[in-house]
């Protein structure tokens, strides 16, 4: 892949980003125009209404900031994984991150707490289940890599289960379709405050990754490969996990479940820059939050009672996956 090719690719796909961006303000069932956006923004803020001033910073443009977050995050995470796993079918969920963030939004939702903690709640109980992963995985036999895998799909089930039960003994009238819109997805409910709580865990997962990017290229090798070329096989796959994982708990916290970006996107933007991970993690990155901001869109904007967004892409990414799966050219 020329480098001047990648370059205007990535570019490229900013201004789309940028673009989207602004346009996704104007949009919704309250518009704002590009000028009264500019003088809230900048230019002449006394002119504008505390009304509109209310629905742009503490409602759409915190909900626009996050679809984006949110997207690069699980983007980026499914590009990681994907690299880790030396396995093209690898999701942000794979080990488990996404079923346990959903046992412990439950749960919060259960005891009938405030939105603050169901976050909360979530994003400790996914961390909480990539530690038991790993714990066990030290104990399979074999391949590491596939004992961690083996463990993440175990852990899953286990707390897979454990969200039945509390769906089965929530109350059916009220606590249960909290529950259940949830675990759909959503960024319906997006306040400031869940845009800084995201903020923090998903730069402290990401900016590793962007940096150890080149060193991803480097797993797709054997490891006394990589040793001998002066690569901690082990370090650099532990911290590549632990950061994926990360971003990926703090994502599902403030969105619910979201499917598809981590695997799509990824797959997406390797026809178009390659396999080089110097390449495909920012693109991949910038293509994810393009991708969810669009979505999201759709998903405010489509009909009069909002459709959650976990539904859309659902219905985009499974039949777009489908197509980029059977087509003949391979990315060189």
């Amino acid at each position: 892949m020329k480098k001047t090719h990648y370059s205007s690719i990535v570019v490229g796909l900013g201004v789309l980003l940028c673009l989207a961006f602004v346009v996704s303000v104007t949009l919704g069932r309250f518009p704002i125009t590009l000028r009264q956006l500019l003088n809230a923004l900048f230019f002449a803020r006394s002119e504008v209404s505390d009304q509109l001033k209310a629905i742009l910073f503490n409602v759409r443009l915190p909900r626009i900031l996050l679809s984006c977050m949110v997207g690069c995050s699980l983007s980026a995470a499914g590009a990681s994984y994907q690299g880790v796993f030396q396995n093209p079918m690898a999701a942000p969920d794979i080990l488990g991150a996404s079923s346990g963030a959903a046992t412990g939004a439950a749960l919060a939702i259960l005891l009938e707490l405030p939105g603050q903690m169901v976050m909360l709640f979530a994003f400790v109980f996914s961390l909480g289940t990539i530690a038991l992963v790993m714990l066990v995985s030290r104990f399979a036999r074999g391949e590491k890599l596939l004992g961690i895998i083996l463990a993440g799909i175990m852990i899953s089930s286990l707390t897979g289960a454990v969200t039945s039960y509390i769906k089965l003994v929530a109350d059916p009238n009220n606590i249960l379709p909290e529950i259940t819109y949830w675990l759909m997805g959503s960024l319906a409910k997006t306040m400031p405050r869940d845009v800084i709580f995201a903020a923090v865990p998903m730069a402290i997962g990401l900016i590793p990754l962007v940096f150890l990017r080149w060193r991803i290229n480097l797993l797709t090798l054997s490891d006394n490969e990589a040793r001998t070329m002066g690569v901690n096989v082990g370090a650099v796959r532990f911290t590549v996990i632990v950061c994926a994982t990360l971003i990926t708990a703090a994502s599902v916290s403030v969105s619910g479940l979201i499917g598809w970006v981590g695997l799509v996107v990824p797959h997406l933007l390797r026809r178009l820059v390659g396999n080089n991970y110097r390449h495909l993690l920012p693109a991949s990155m910038i293509g994810g939050a393009l991708f969810l901001l669009i979505v999201d869109d759709i998903s405010r904007n489509l009909l009069i009672t909002e459709i959650p967004i976990g539904i859309l892409t659902s219905v985009v990414g499974a039949p777009f996956f489908l197509w980029l799966i059977t087509r003949k050219k391979e990315v060189a």
